[in-house]
């Protein structure tokens, strides 16, 4: 019954002194807010790292790279291979730990041209059916190639939305989606034949924003496009449908057989070696048994190493523990100045109402009693603050989802609030603690007598 009623003289004062008290809760209001808010943008960066390691292959995709060979192996440097077909043989038959291999020979400096419309695509590569799992591509139509095409180096590829969209059109442009197979388009003035097309690829928030577009009427545009995105927008998706697959041997035939601009050397070496491991607990041993295998076939030389997505989510994970520290540092410098904002309105509120506190210790009040209707009032005035903060946050993150980019866009989670509200009820009772006790302390007698 005592905290009831002083809850409710809390509240009472609260609303006697509304413009001083919102101006004593700003503190708490703008800590709460931006500590929500923080969060919000941390969870929807958080989110879009996580989706574009997803979307470049997923954590258990390890790269083969070329490496400079170390100081003790200089003198064989002109002898190392390399990455070749014969590491991807041998890997496939030799490393048990290791489940898909997918070779990659690459086109630098590649046009795709369809009458005047000409296009240049994020990569252009010869690859096996195995990349197709590795890089988690979905064949939307048509097919992908198969043992027939690969062995007569078949003039066929399959292309991104993005391919389509430049040499096509685009369907939310026309009104229609066009499924170019069986057209003929020119790679390098080669000409090829699409057999396939992959689905677009793009983050859940940016599909949703695109079927919003639809059913809005157009609106002129107003100066350049701006792209959209928190940091690194959506580079892996653009990527991913900006991409053109040919058989494997028909990169080598058509393109490096002969070899390029500089050279008329052939070069069989590949551009890229990606692995997937059987098992991602057993993540070491399977990088040593590849170790192993490519030793043995580039015959002692080191010229290779591996790298991760294990290195990308530790990557991930520490940008995220930064942000989240430098966020809590921010909100919890503005919940001290609130909470500094509290104790100075507690005590100028005592030194306004110390007859009324002698007059109650003098019928009878006990000094536990005024310290908890002060400790009251303090924690209050905090989770009021921290009420209107909550609310605050909520119409942040709905400005930064008006004016911000799509793919990370601010996510408000139920922790973060739990938290802060927590902590500014935390600070206000601590603020309300020092001004508690000097009321509590108060001699009845001479807070008769103070005019």
């Amino acid at each position: 019954m005592k905290f009831f009623n002083a809850l409710l003289s809390g509240l009472k004062d609260v609303w006697a002194h509304k413009l001083r008290s919102m101006l004593t809760m700003l503190g708490i209001i703008l800590g709460v807010a931006s500590l929500v808010g923080m969060a919000a943008i941390v969870k929807g960066m958080e989110n879009g790292m996580k989706e574009t390691m997803v979307t470049m292959g997923g954590a258990d995709k390890v790269l083969i790279l070329d490496a400079q060979v170390p100081p003790e192996q200089e003198h064989l440097a002109d002898q190392a291979p390399g990455r070749t077909l014969q590491d991807v043989y041998a890997l496939r038959d030799s490393a048990p730990l290791i489940r898909l291999v997918s070779p990659e020979m690459s086109l630098g400096r590649s046009v795709i041209t369809r009458g005047q419309k000409q296009v240049s695509p994020s990569e252009c590569v010869g690859v096996w059916p195995a990349v197709l799992e590795m890089n988690l591509h979905t064949v939307a139509h048509g097919r992908f190639f198969t043992a027939l095409d690969e062995e007569y180096a078949a003039s066929v590829c399959v292309i991104g939305t993005g391919i389509r969209d430049e040499l096509f059109g685009n369907p939310d442009e026309t009104g229609k989606e066009i499924i170019p197979l069986g057209e003929v388009i020119f790679i390098n003035e080669q000409p090829f034949t699409i057999v396939g097309m992959f689905e677009r690829y793009e983050s859940e928030q940016d599909r949703r924003e695109r079927e919003l577009a639809k059913r809005r009427p157009a609106a002129p545009a107003n100066g350049p496009a701006r792209a959209r995105g928190w940091g690194r927008g959506n580079w892996a998706f653009n990527r991913k449908n900006l991409t053109v697959y040919m058989p494997l041997n028909t990169m080598w035939l058509k393109f490096r057989a002969g070899g390029d601009a500089t050279t008329d050397v052939p070069d069989p070496r590949l551009d890229d070696i990606d692995i997937k491991v059987a098992d991602f607990g057993q993540l070491e041993a399977a990088l040593q048994q590849a170790r192993n295998v490519l030793m043995f076939t580039h015959k002692g030389i080191e010229d290779f190493s591996f790298r991760t997505q294990e290195n990308r989510v530790e990557t991930i994970n520490q940008q995220i523990r930064n942000a989240r520290l430098s966020g809590g540092i921010i909100a919890g410098i503005s919940l001290l100045v609130g909470g500094i904002g509290i104790m100075n309105i507690i005590l100028a509120s005592i030194n306004e109402r110390i007859r009324e506190i002698g007059i109650c210790k003098a019928i009878g009040a006990s000094p536990e009693t005024v310290f908890l209707q002060i400790i009251v009032e303090a924690a209050v005035i905090a989770l009021l603050g921290a009420a209107i903060g909550v609310m605050a946050s909520f119409g942040l993150v709905d400005l930064l989802a008006q004016i911000s980019p799509t793919l990370n866009l601010p996510v408000i989670t139920l922790p973060p609030i739990f938290v802060a509200v927590l902590c500014s009820i935390a600070v206000g009772l601590l603020a309300g603690v020092f001004p508690a006790l000097k009321a509590a302390r108060l001699n009845p007698i001479e807070a008769l007598r103070y005019e």
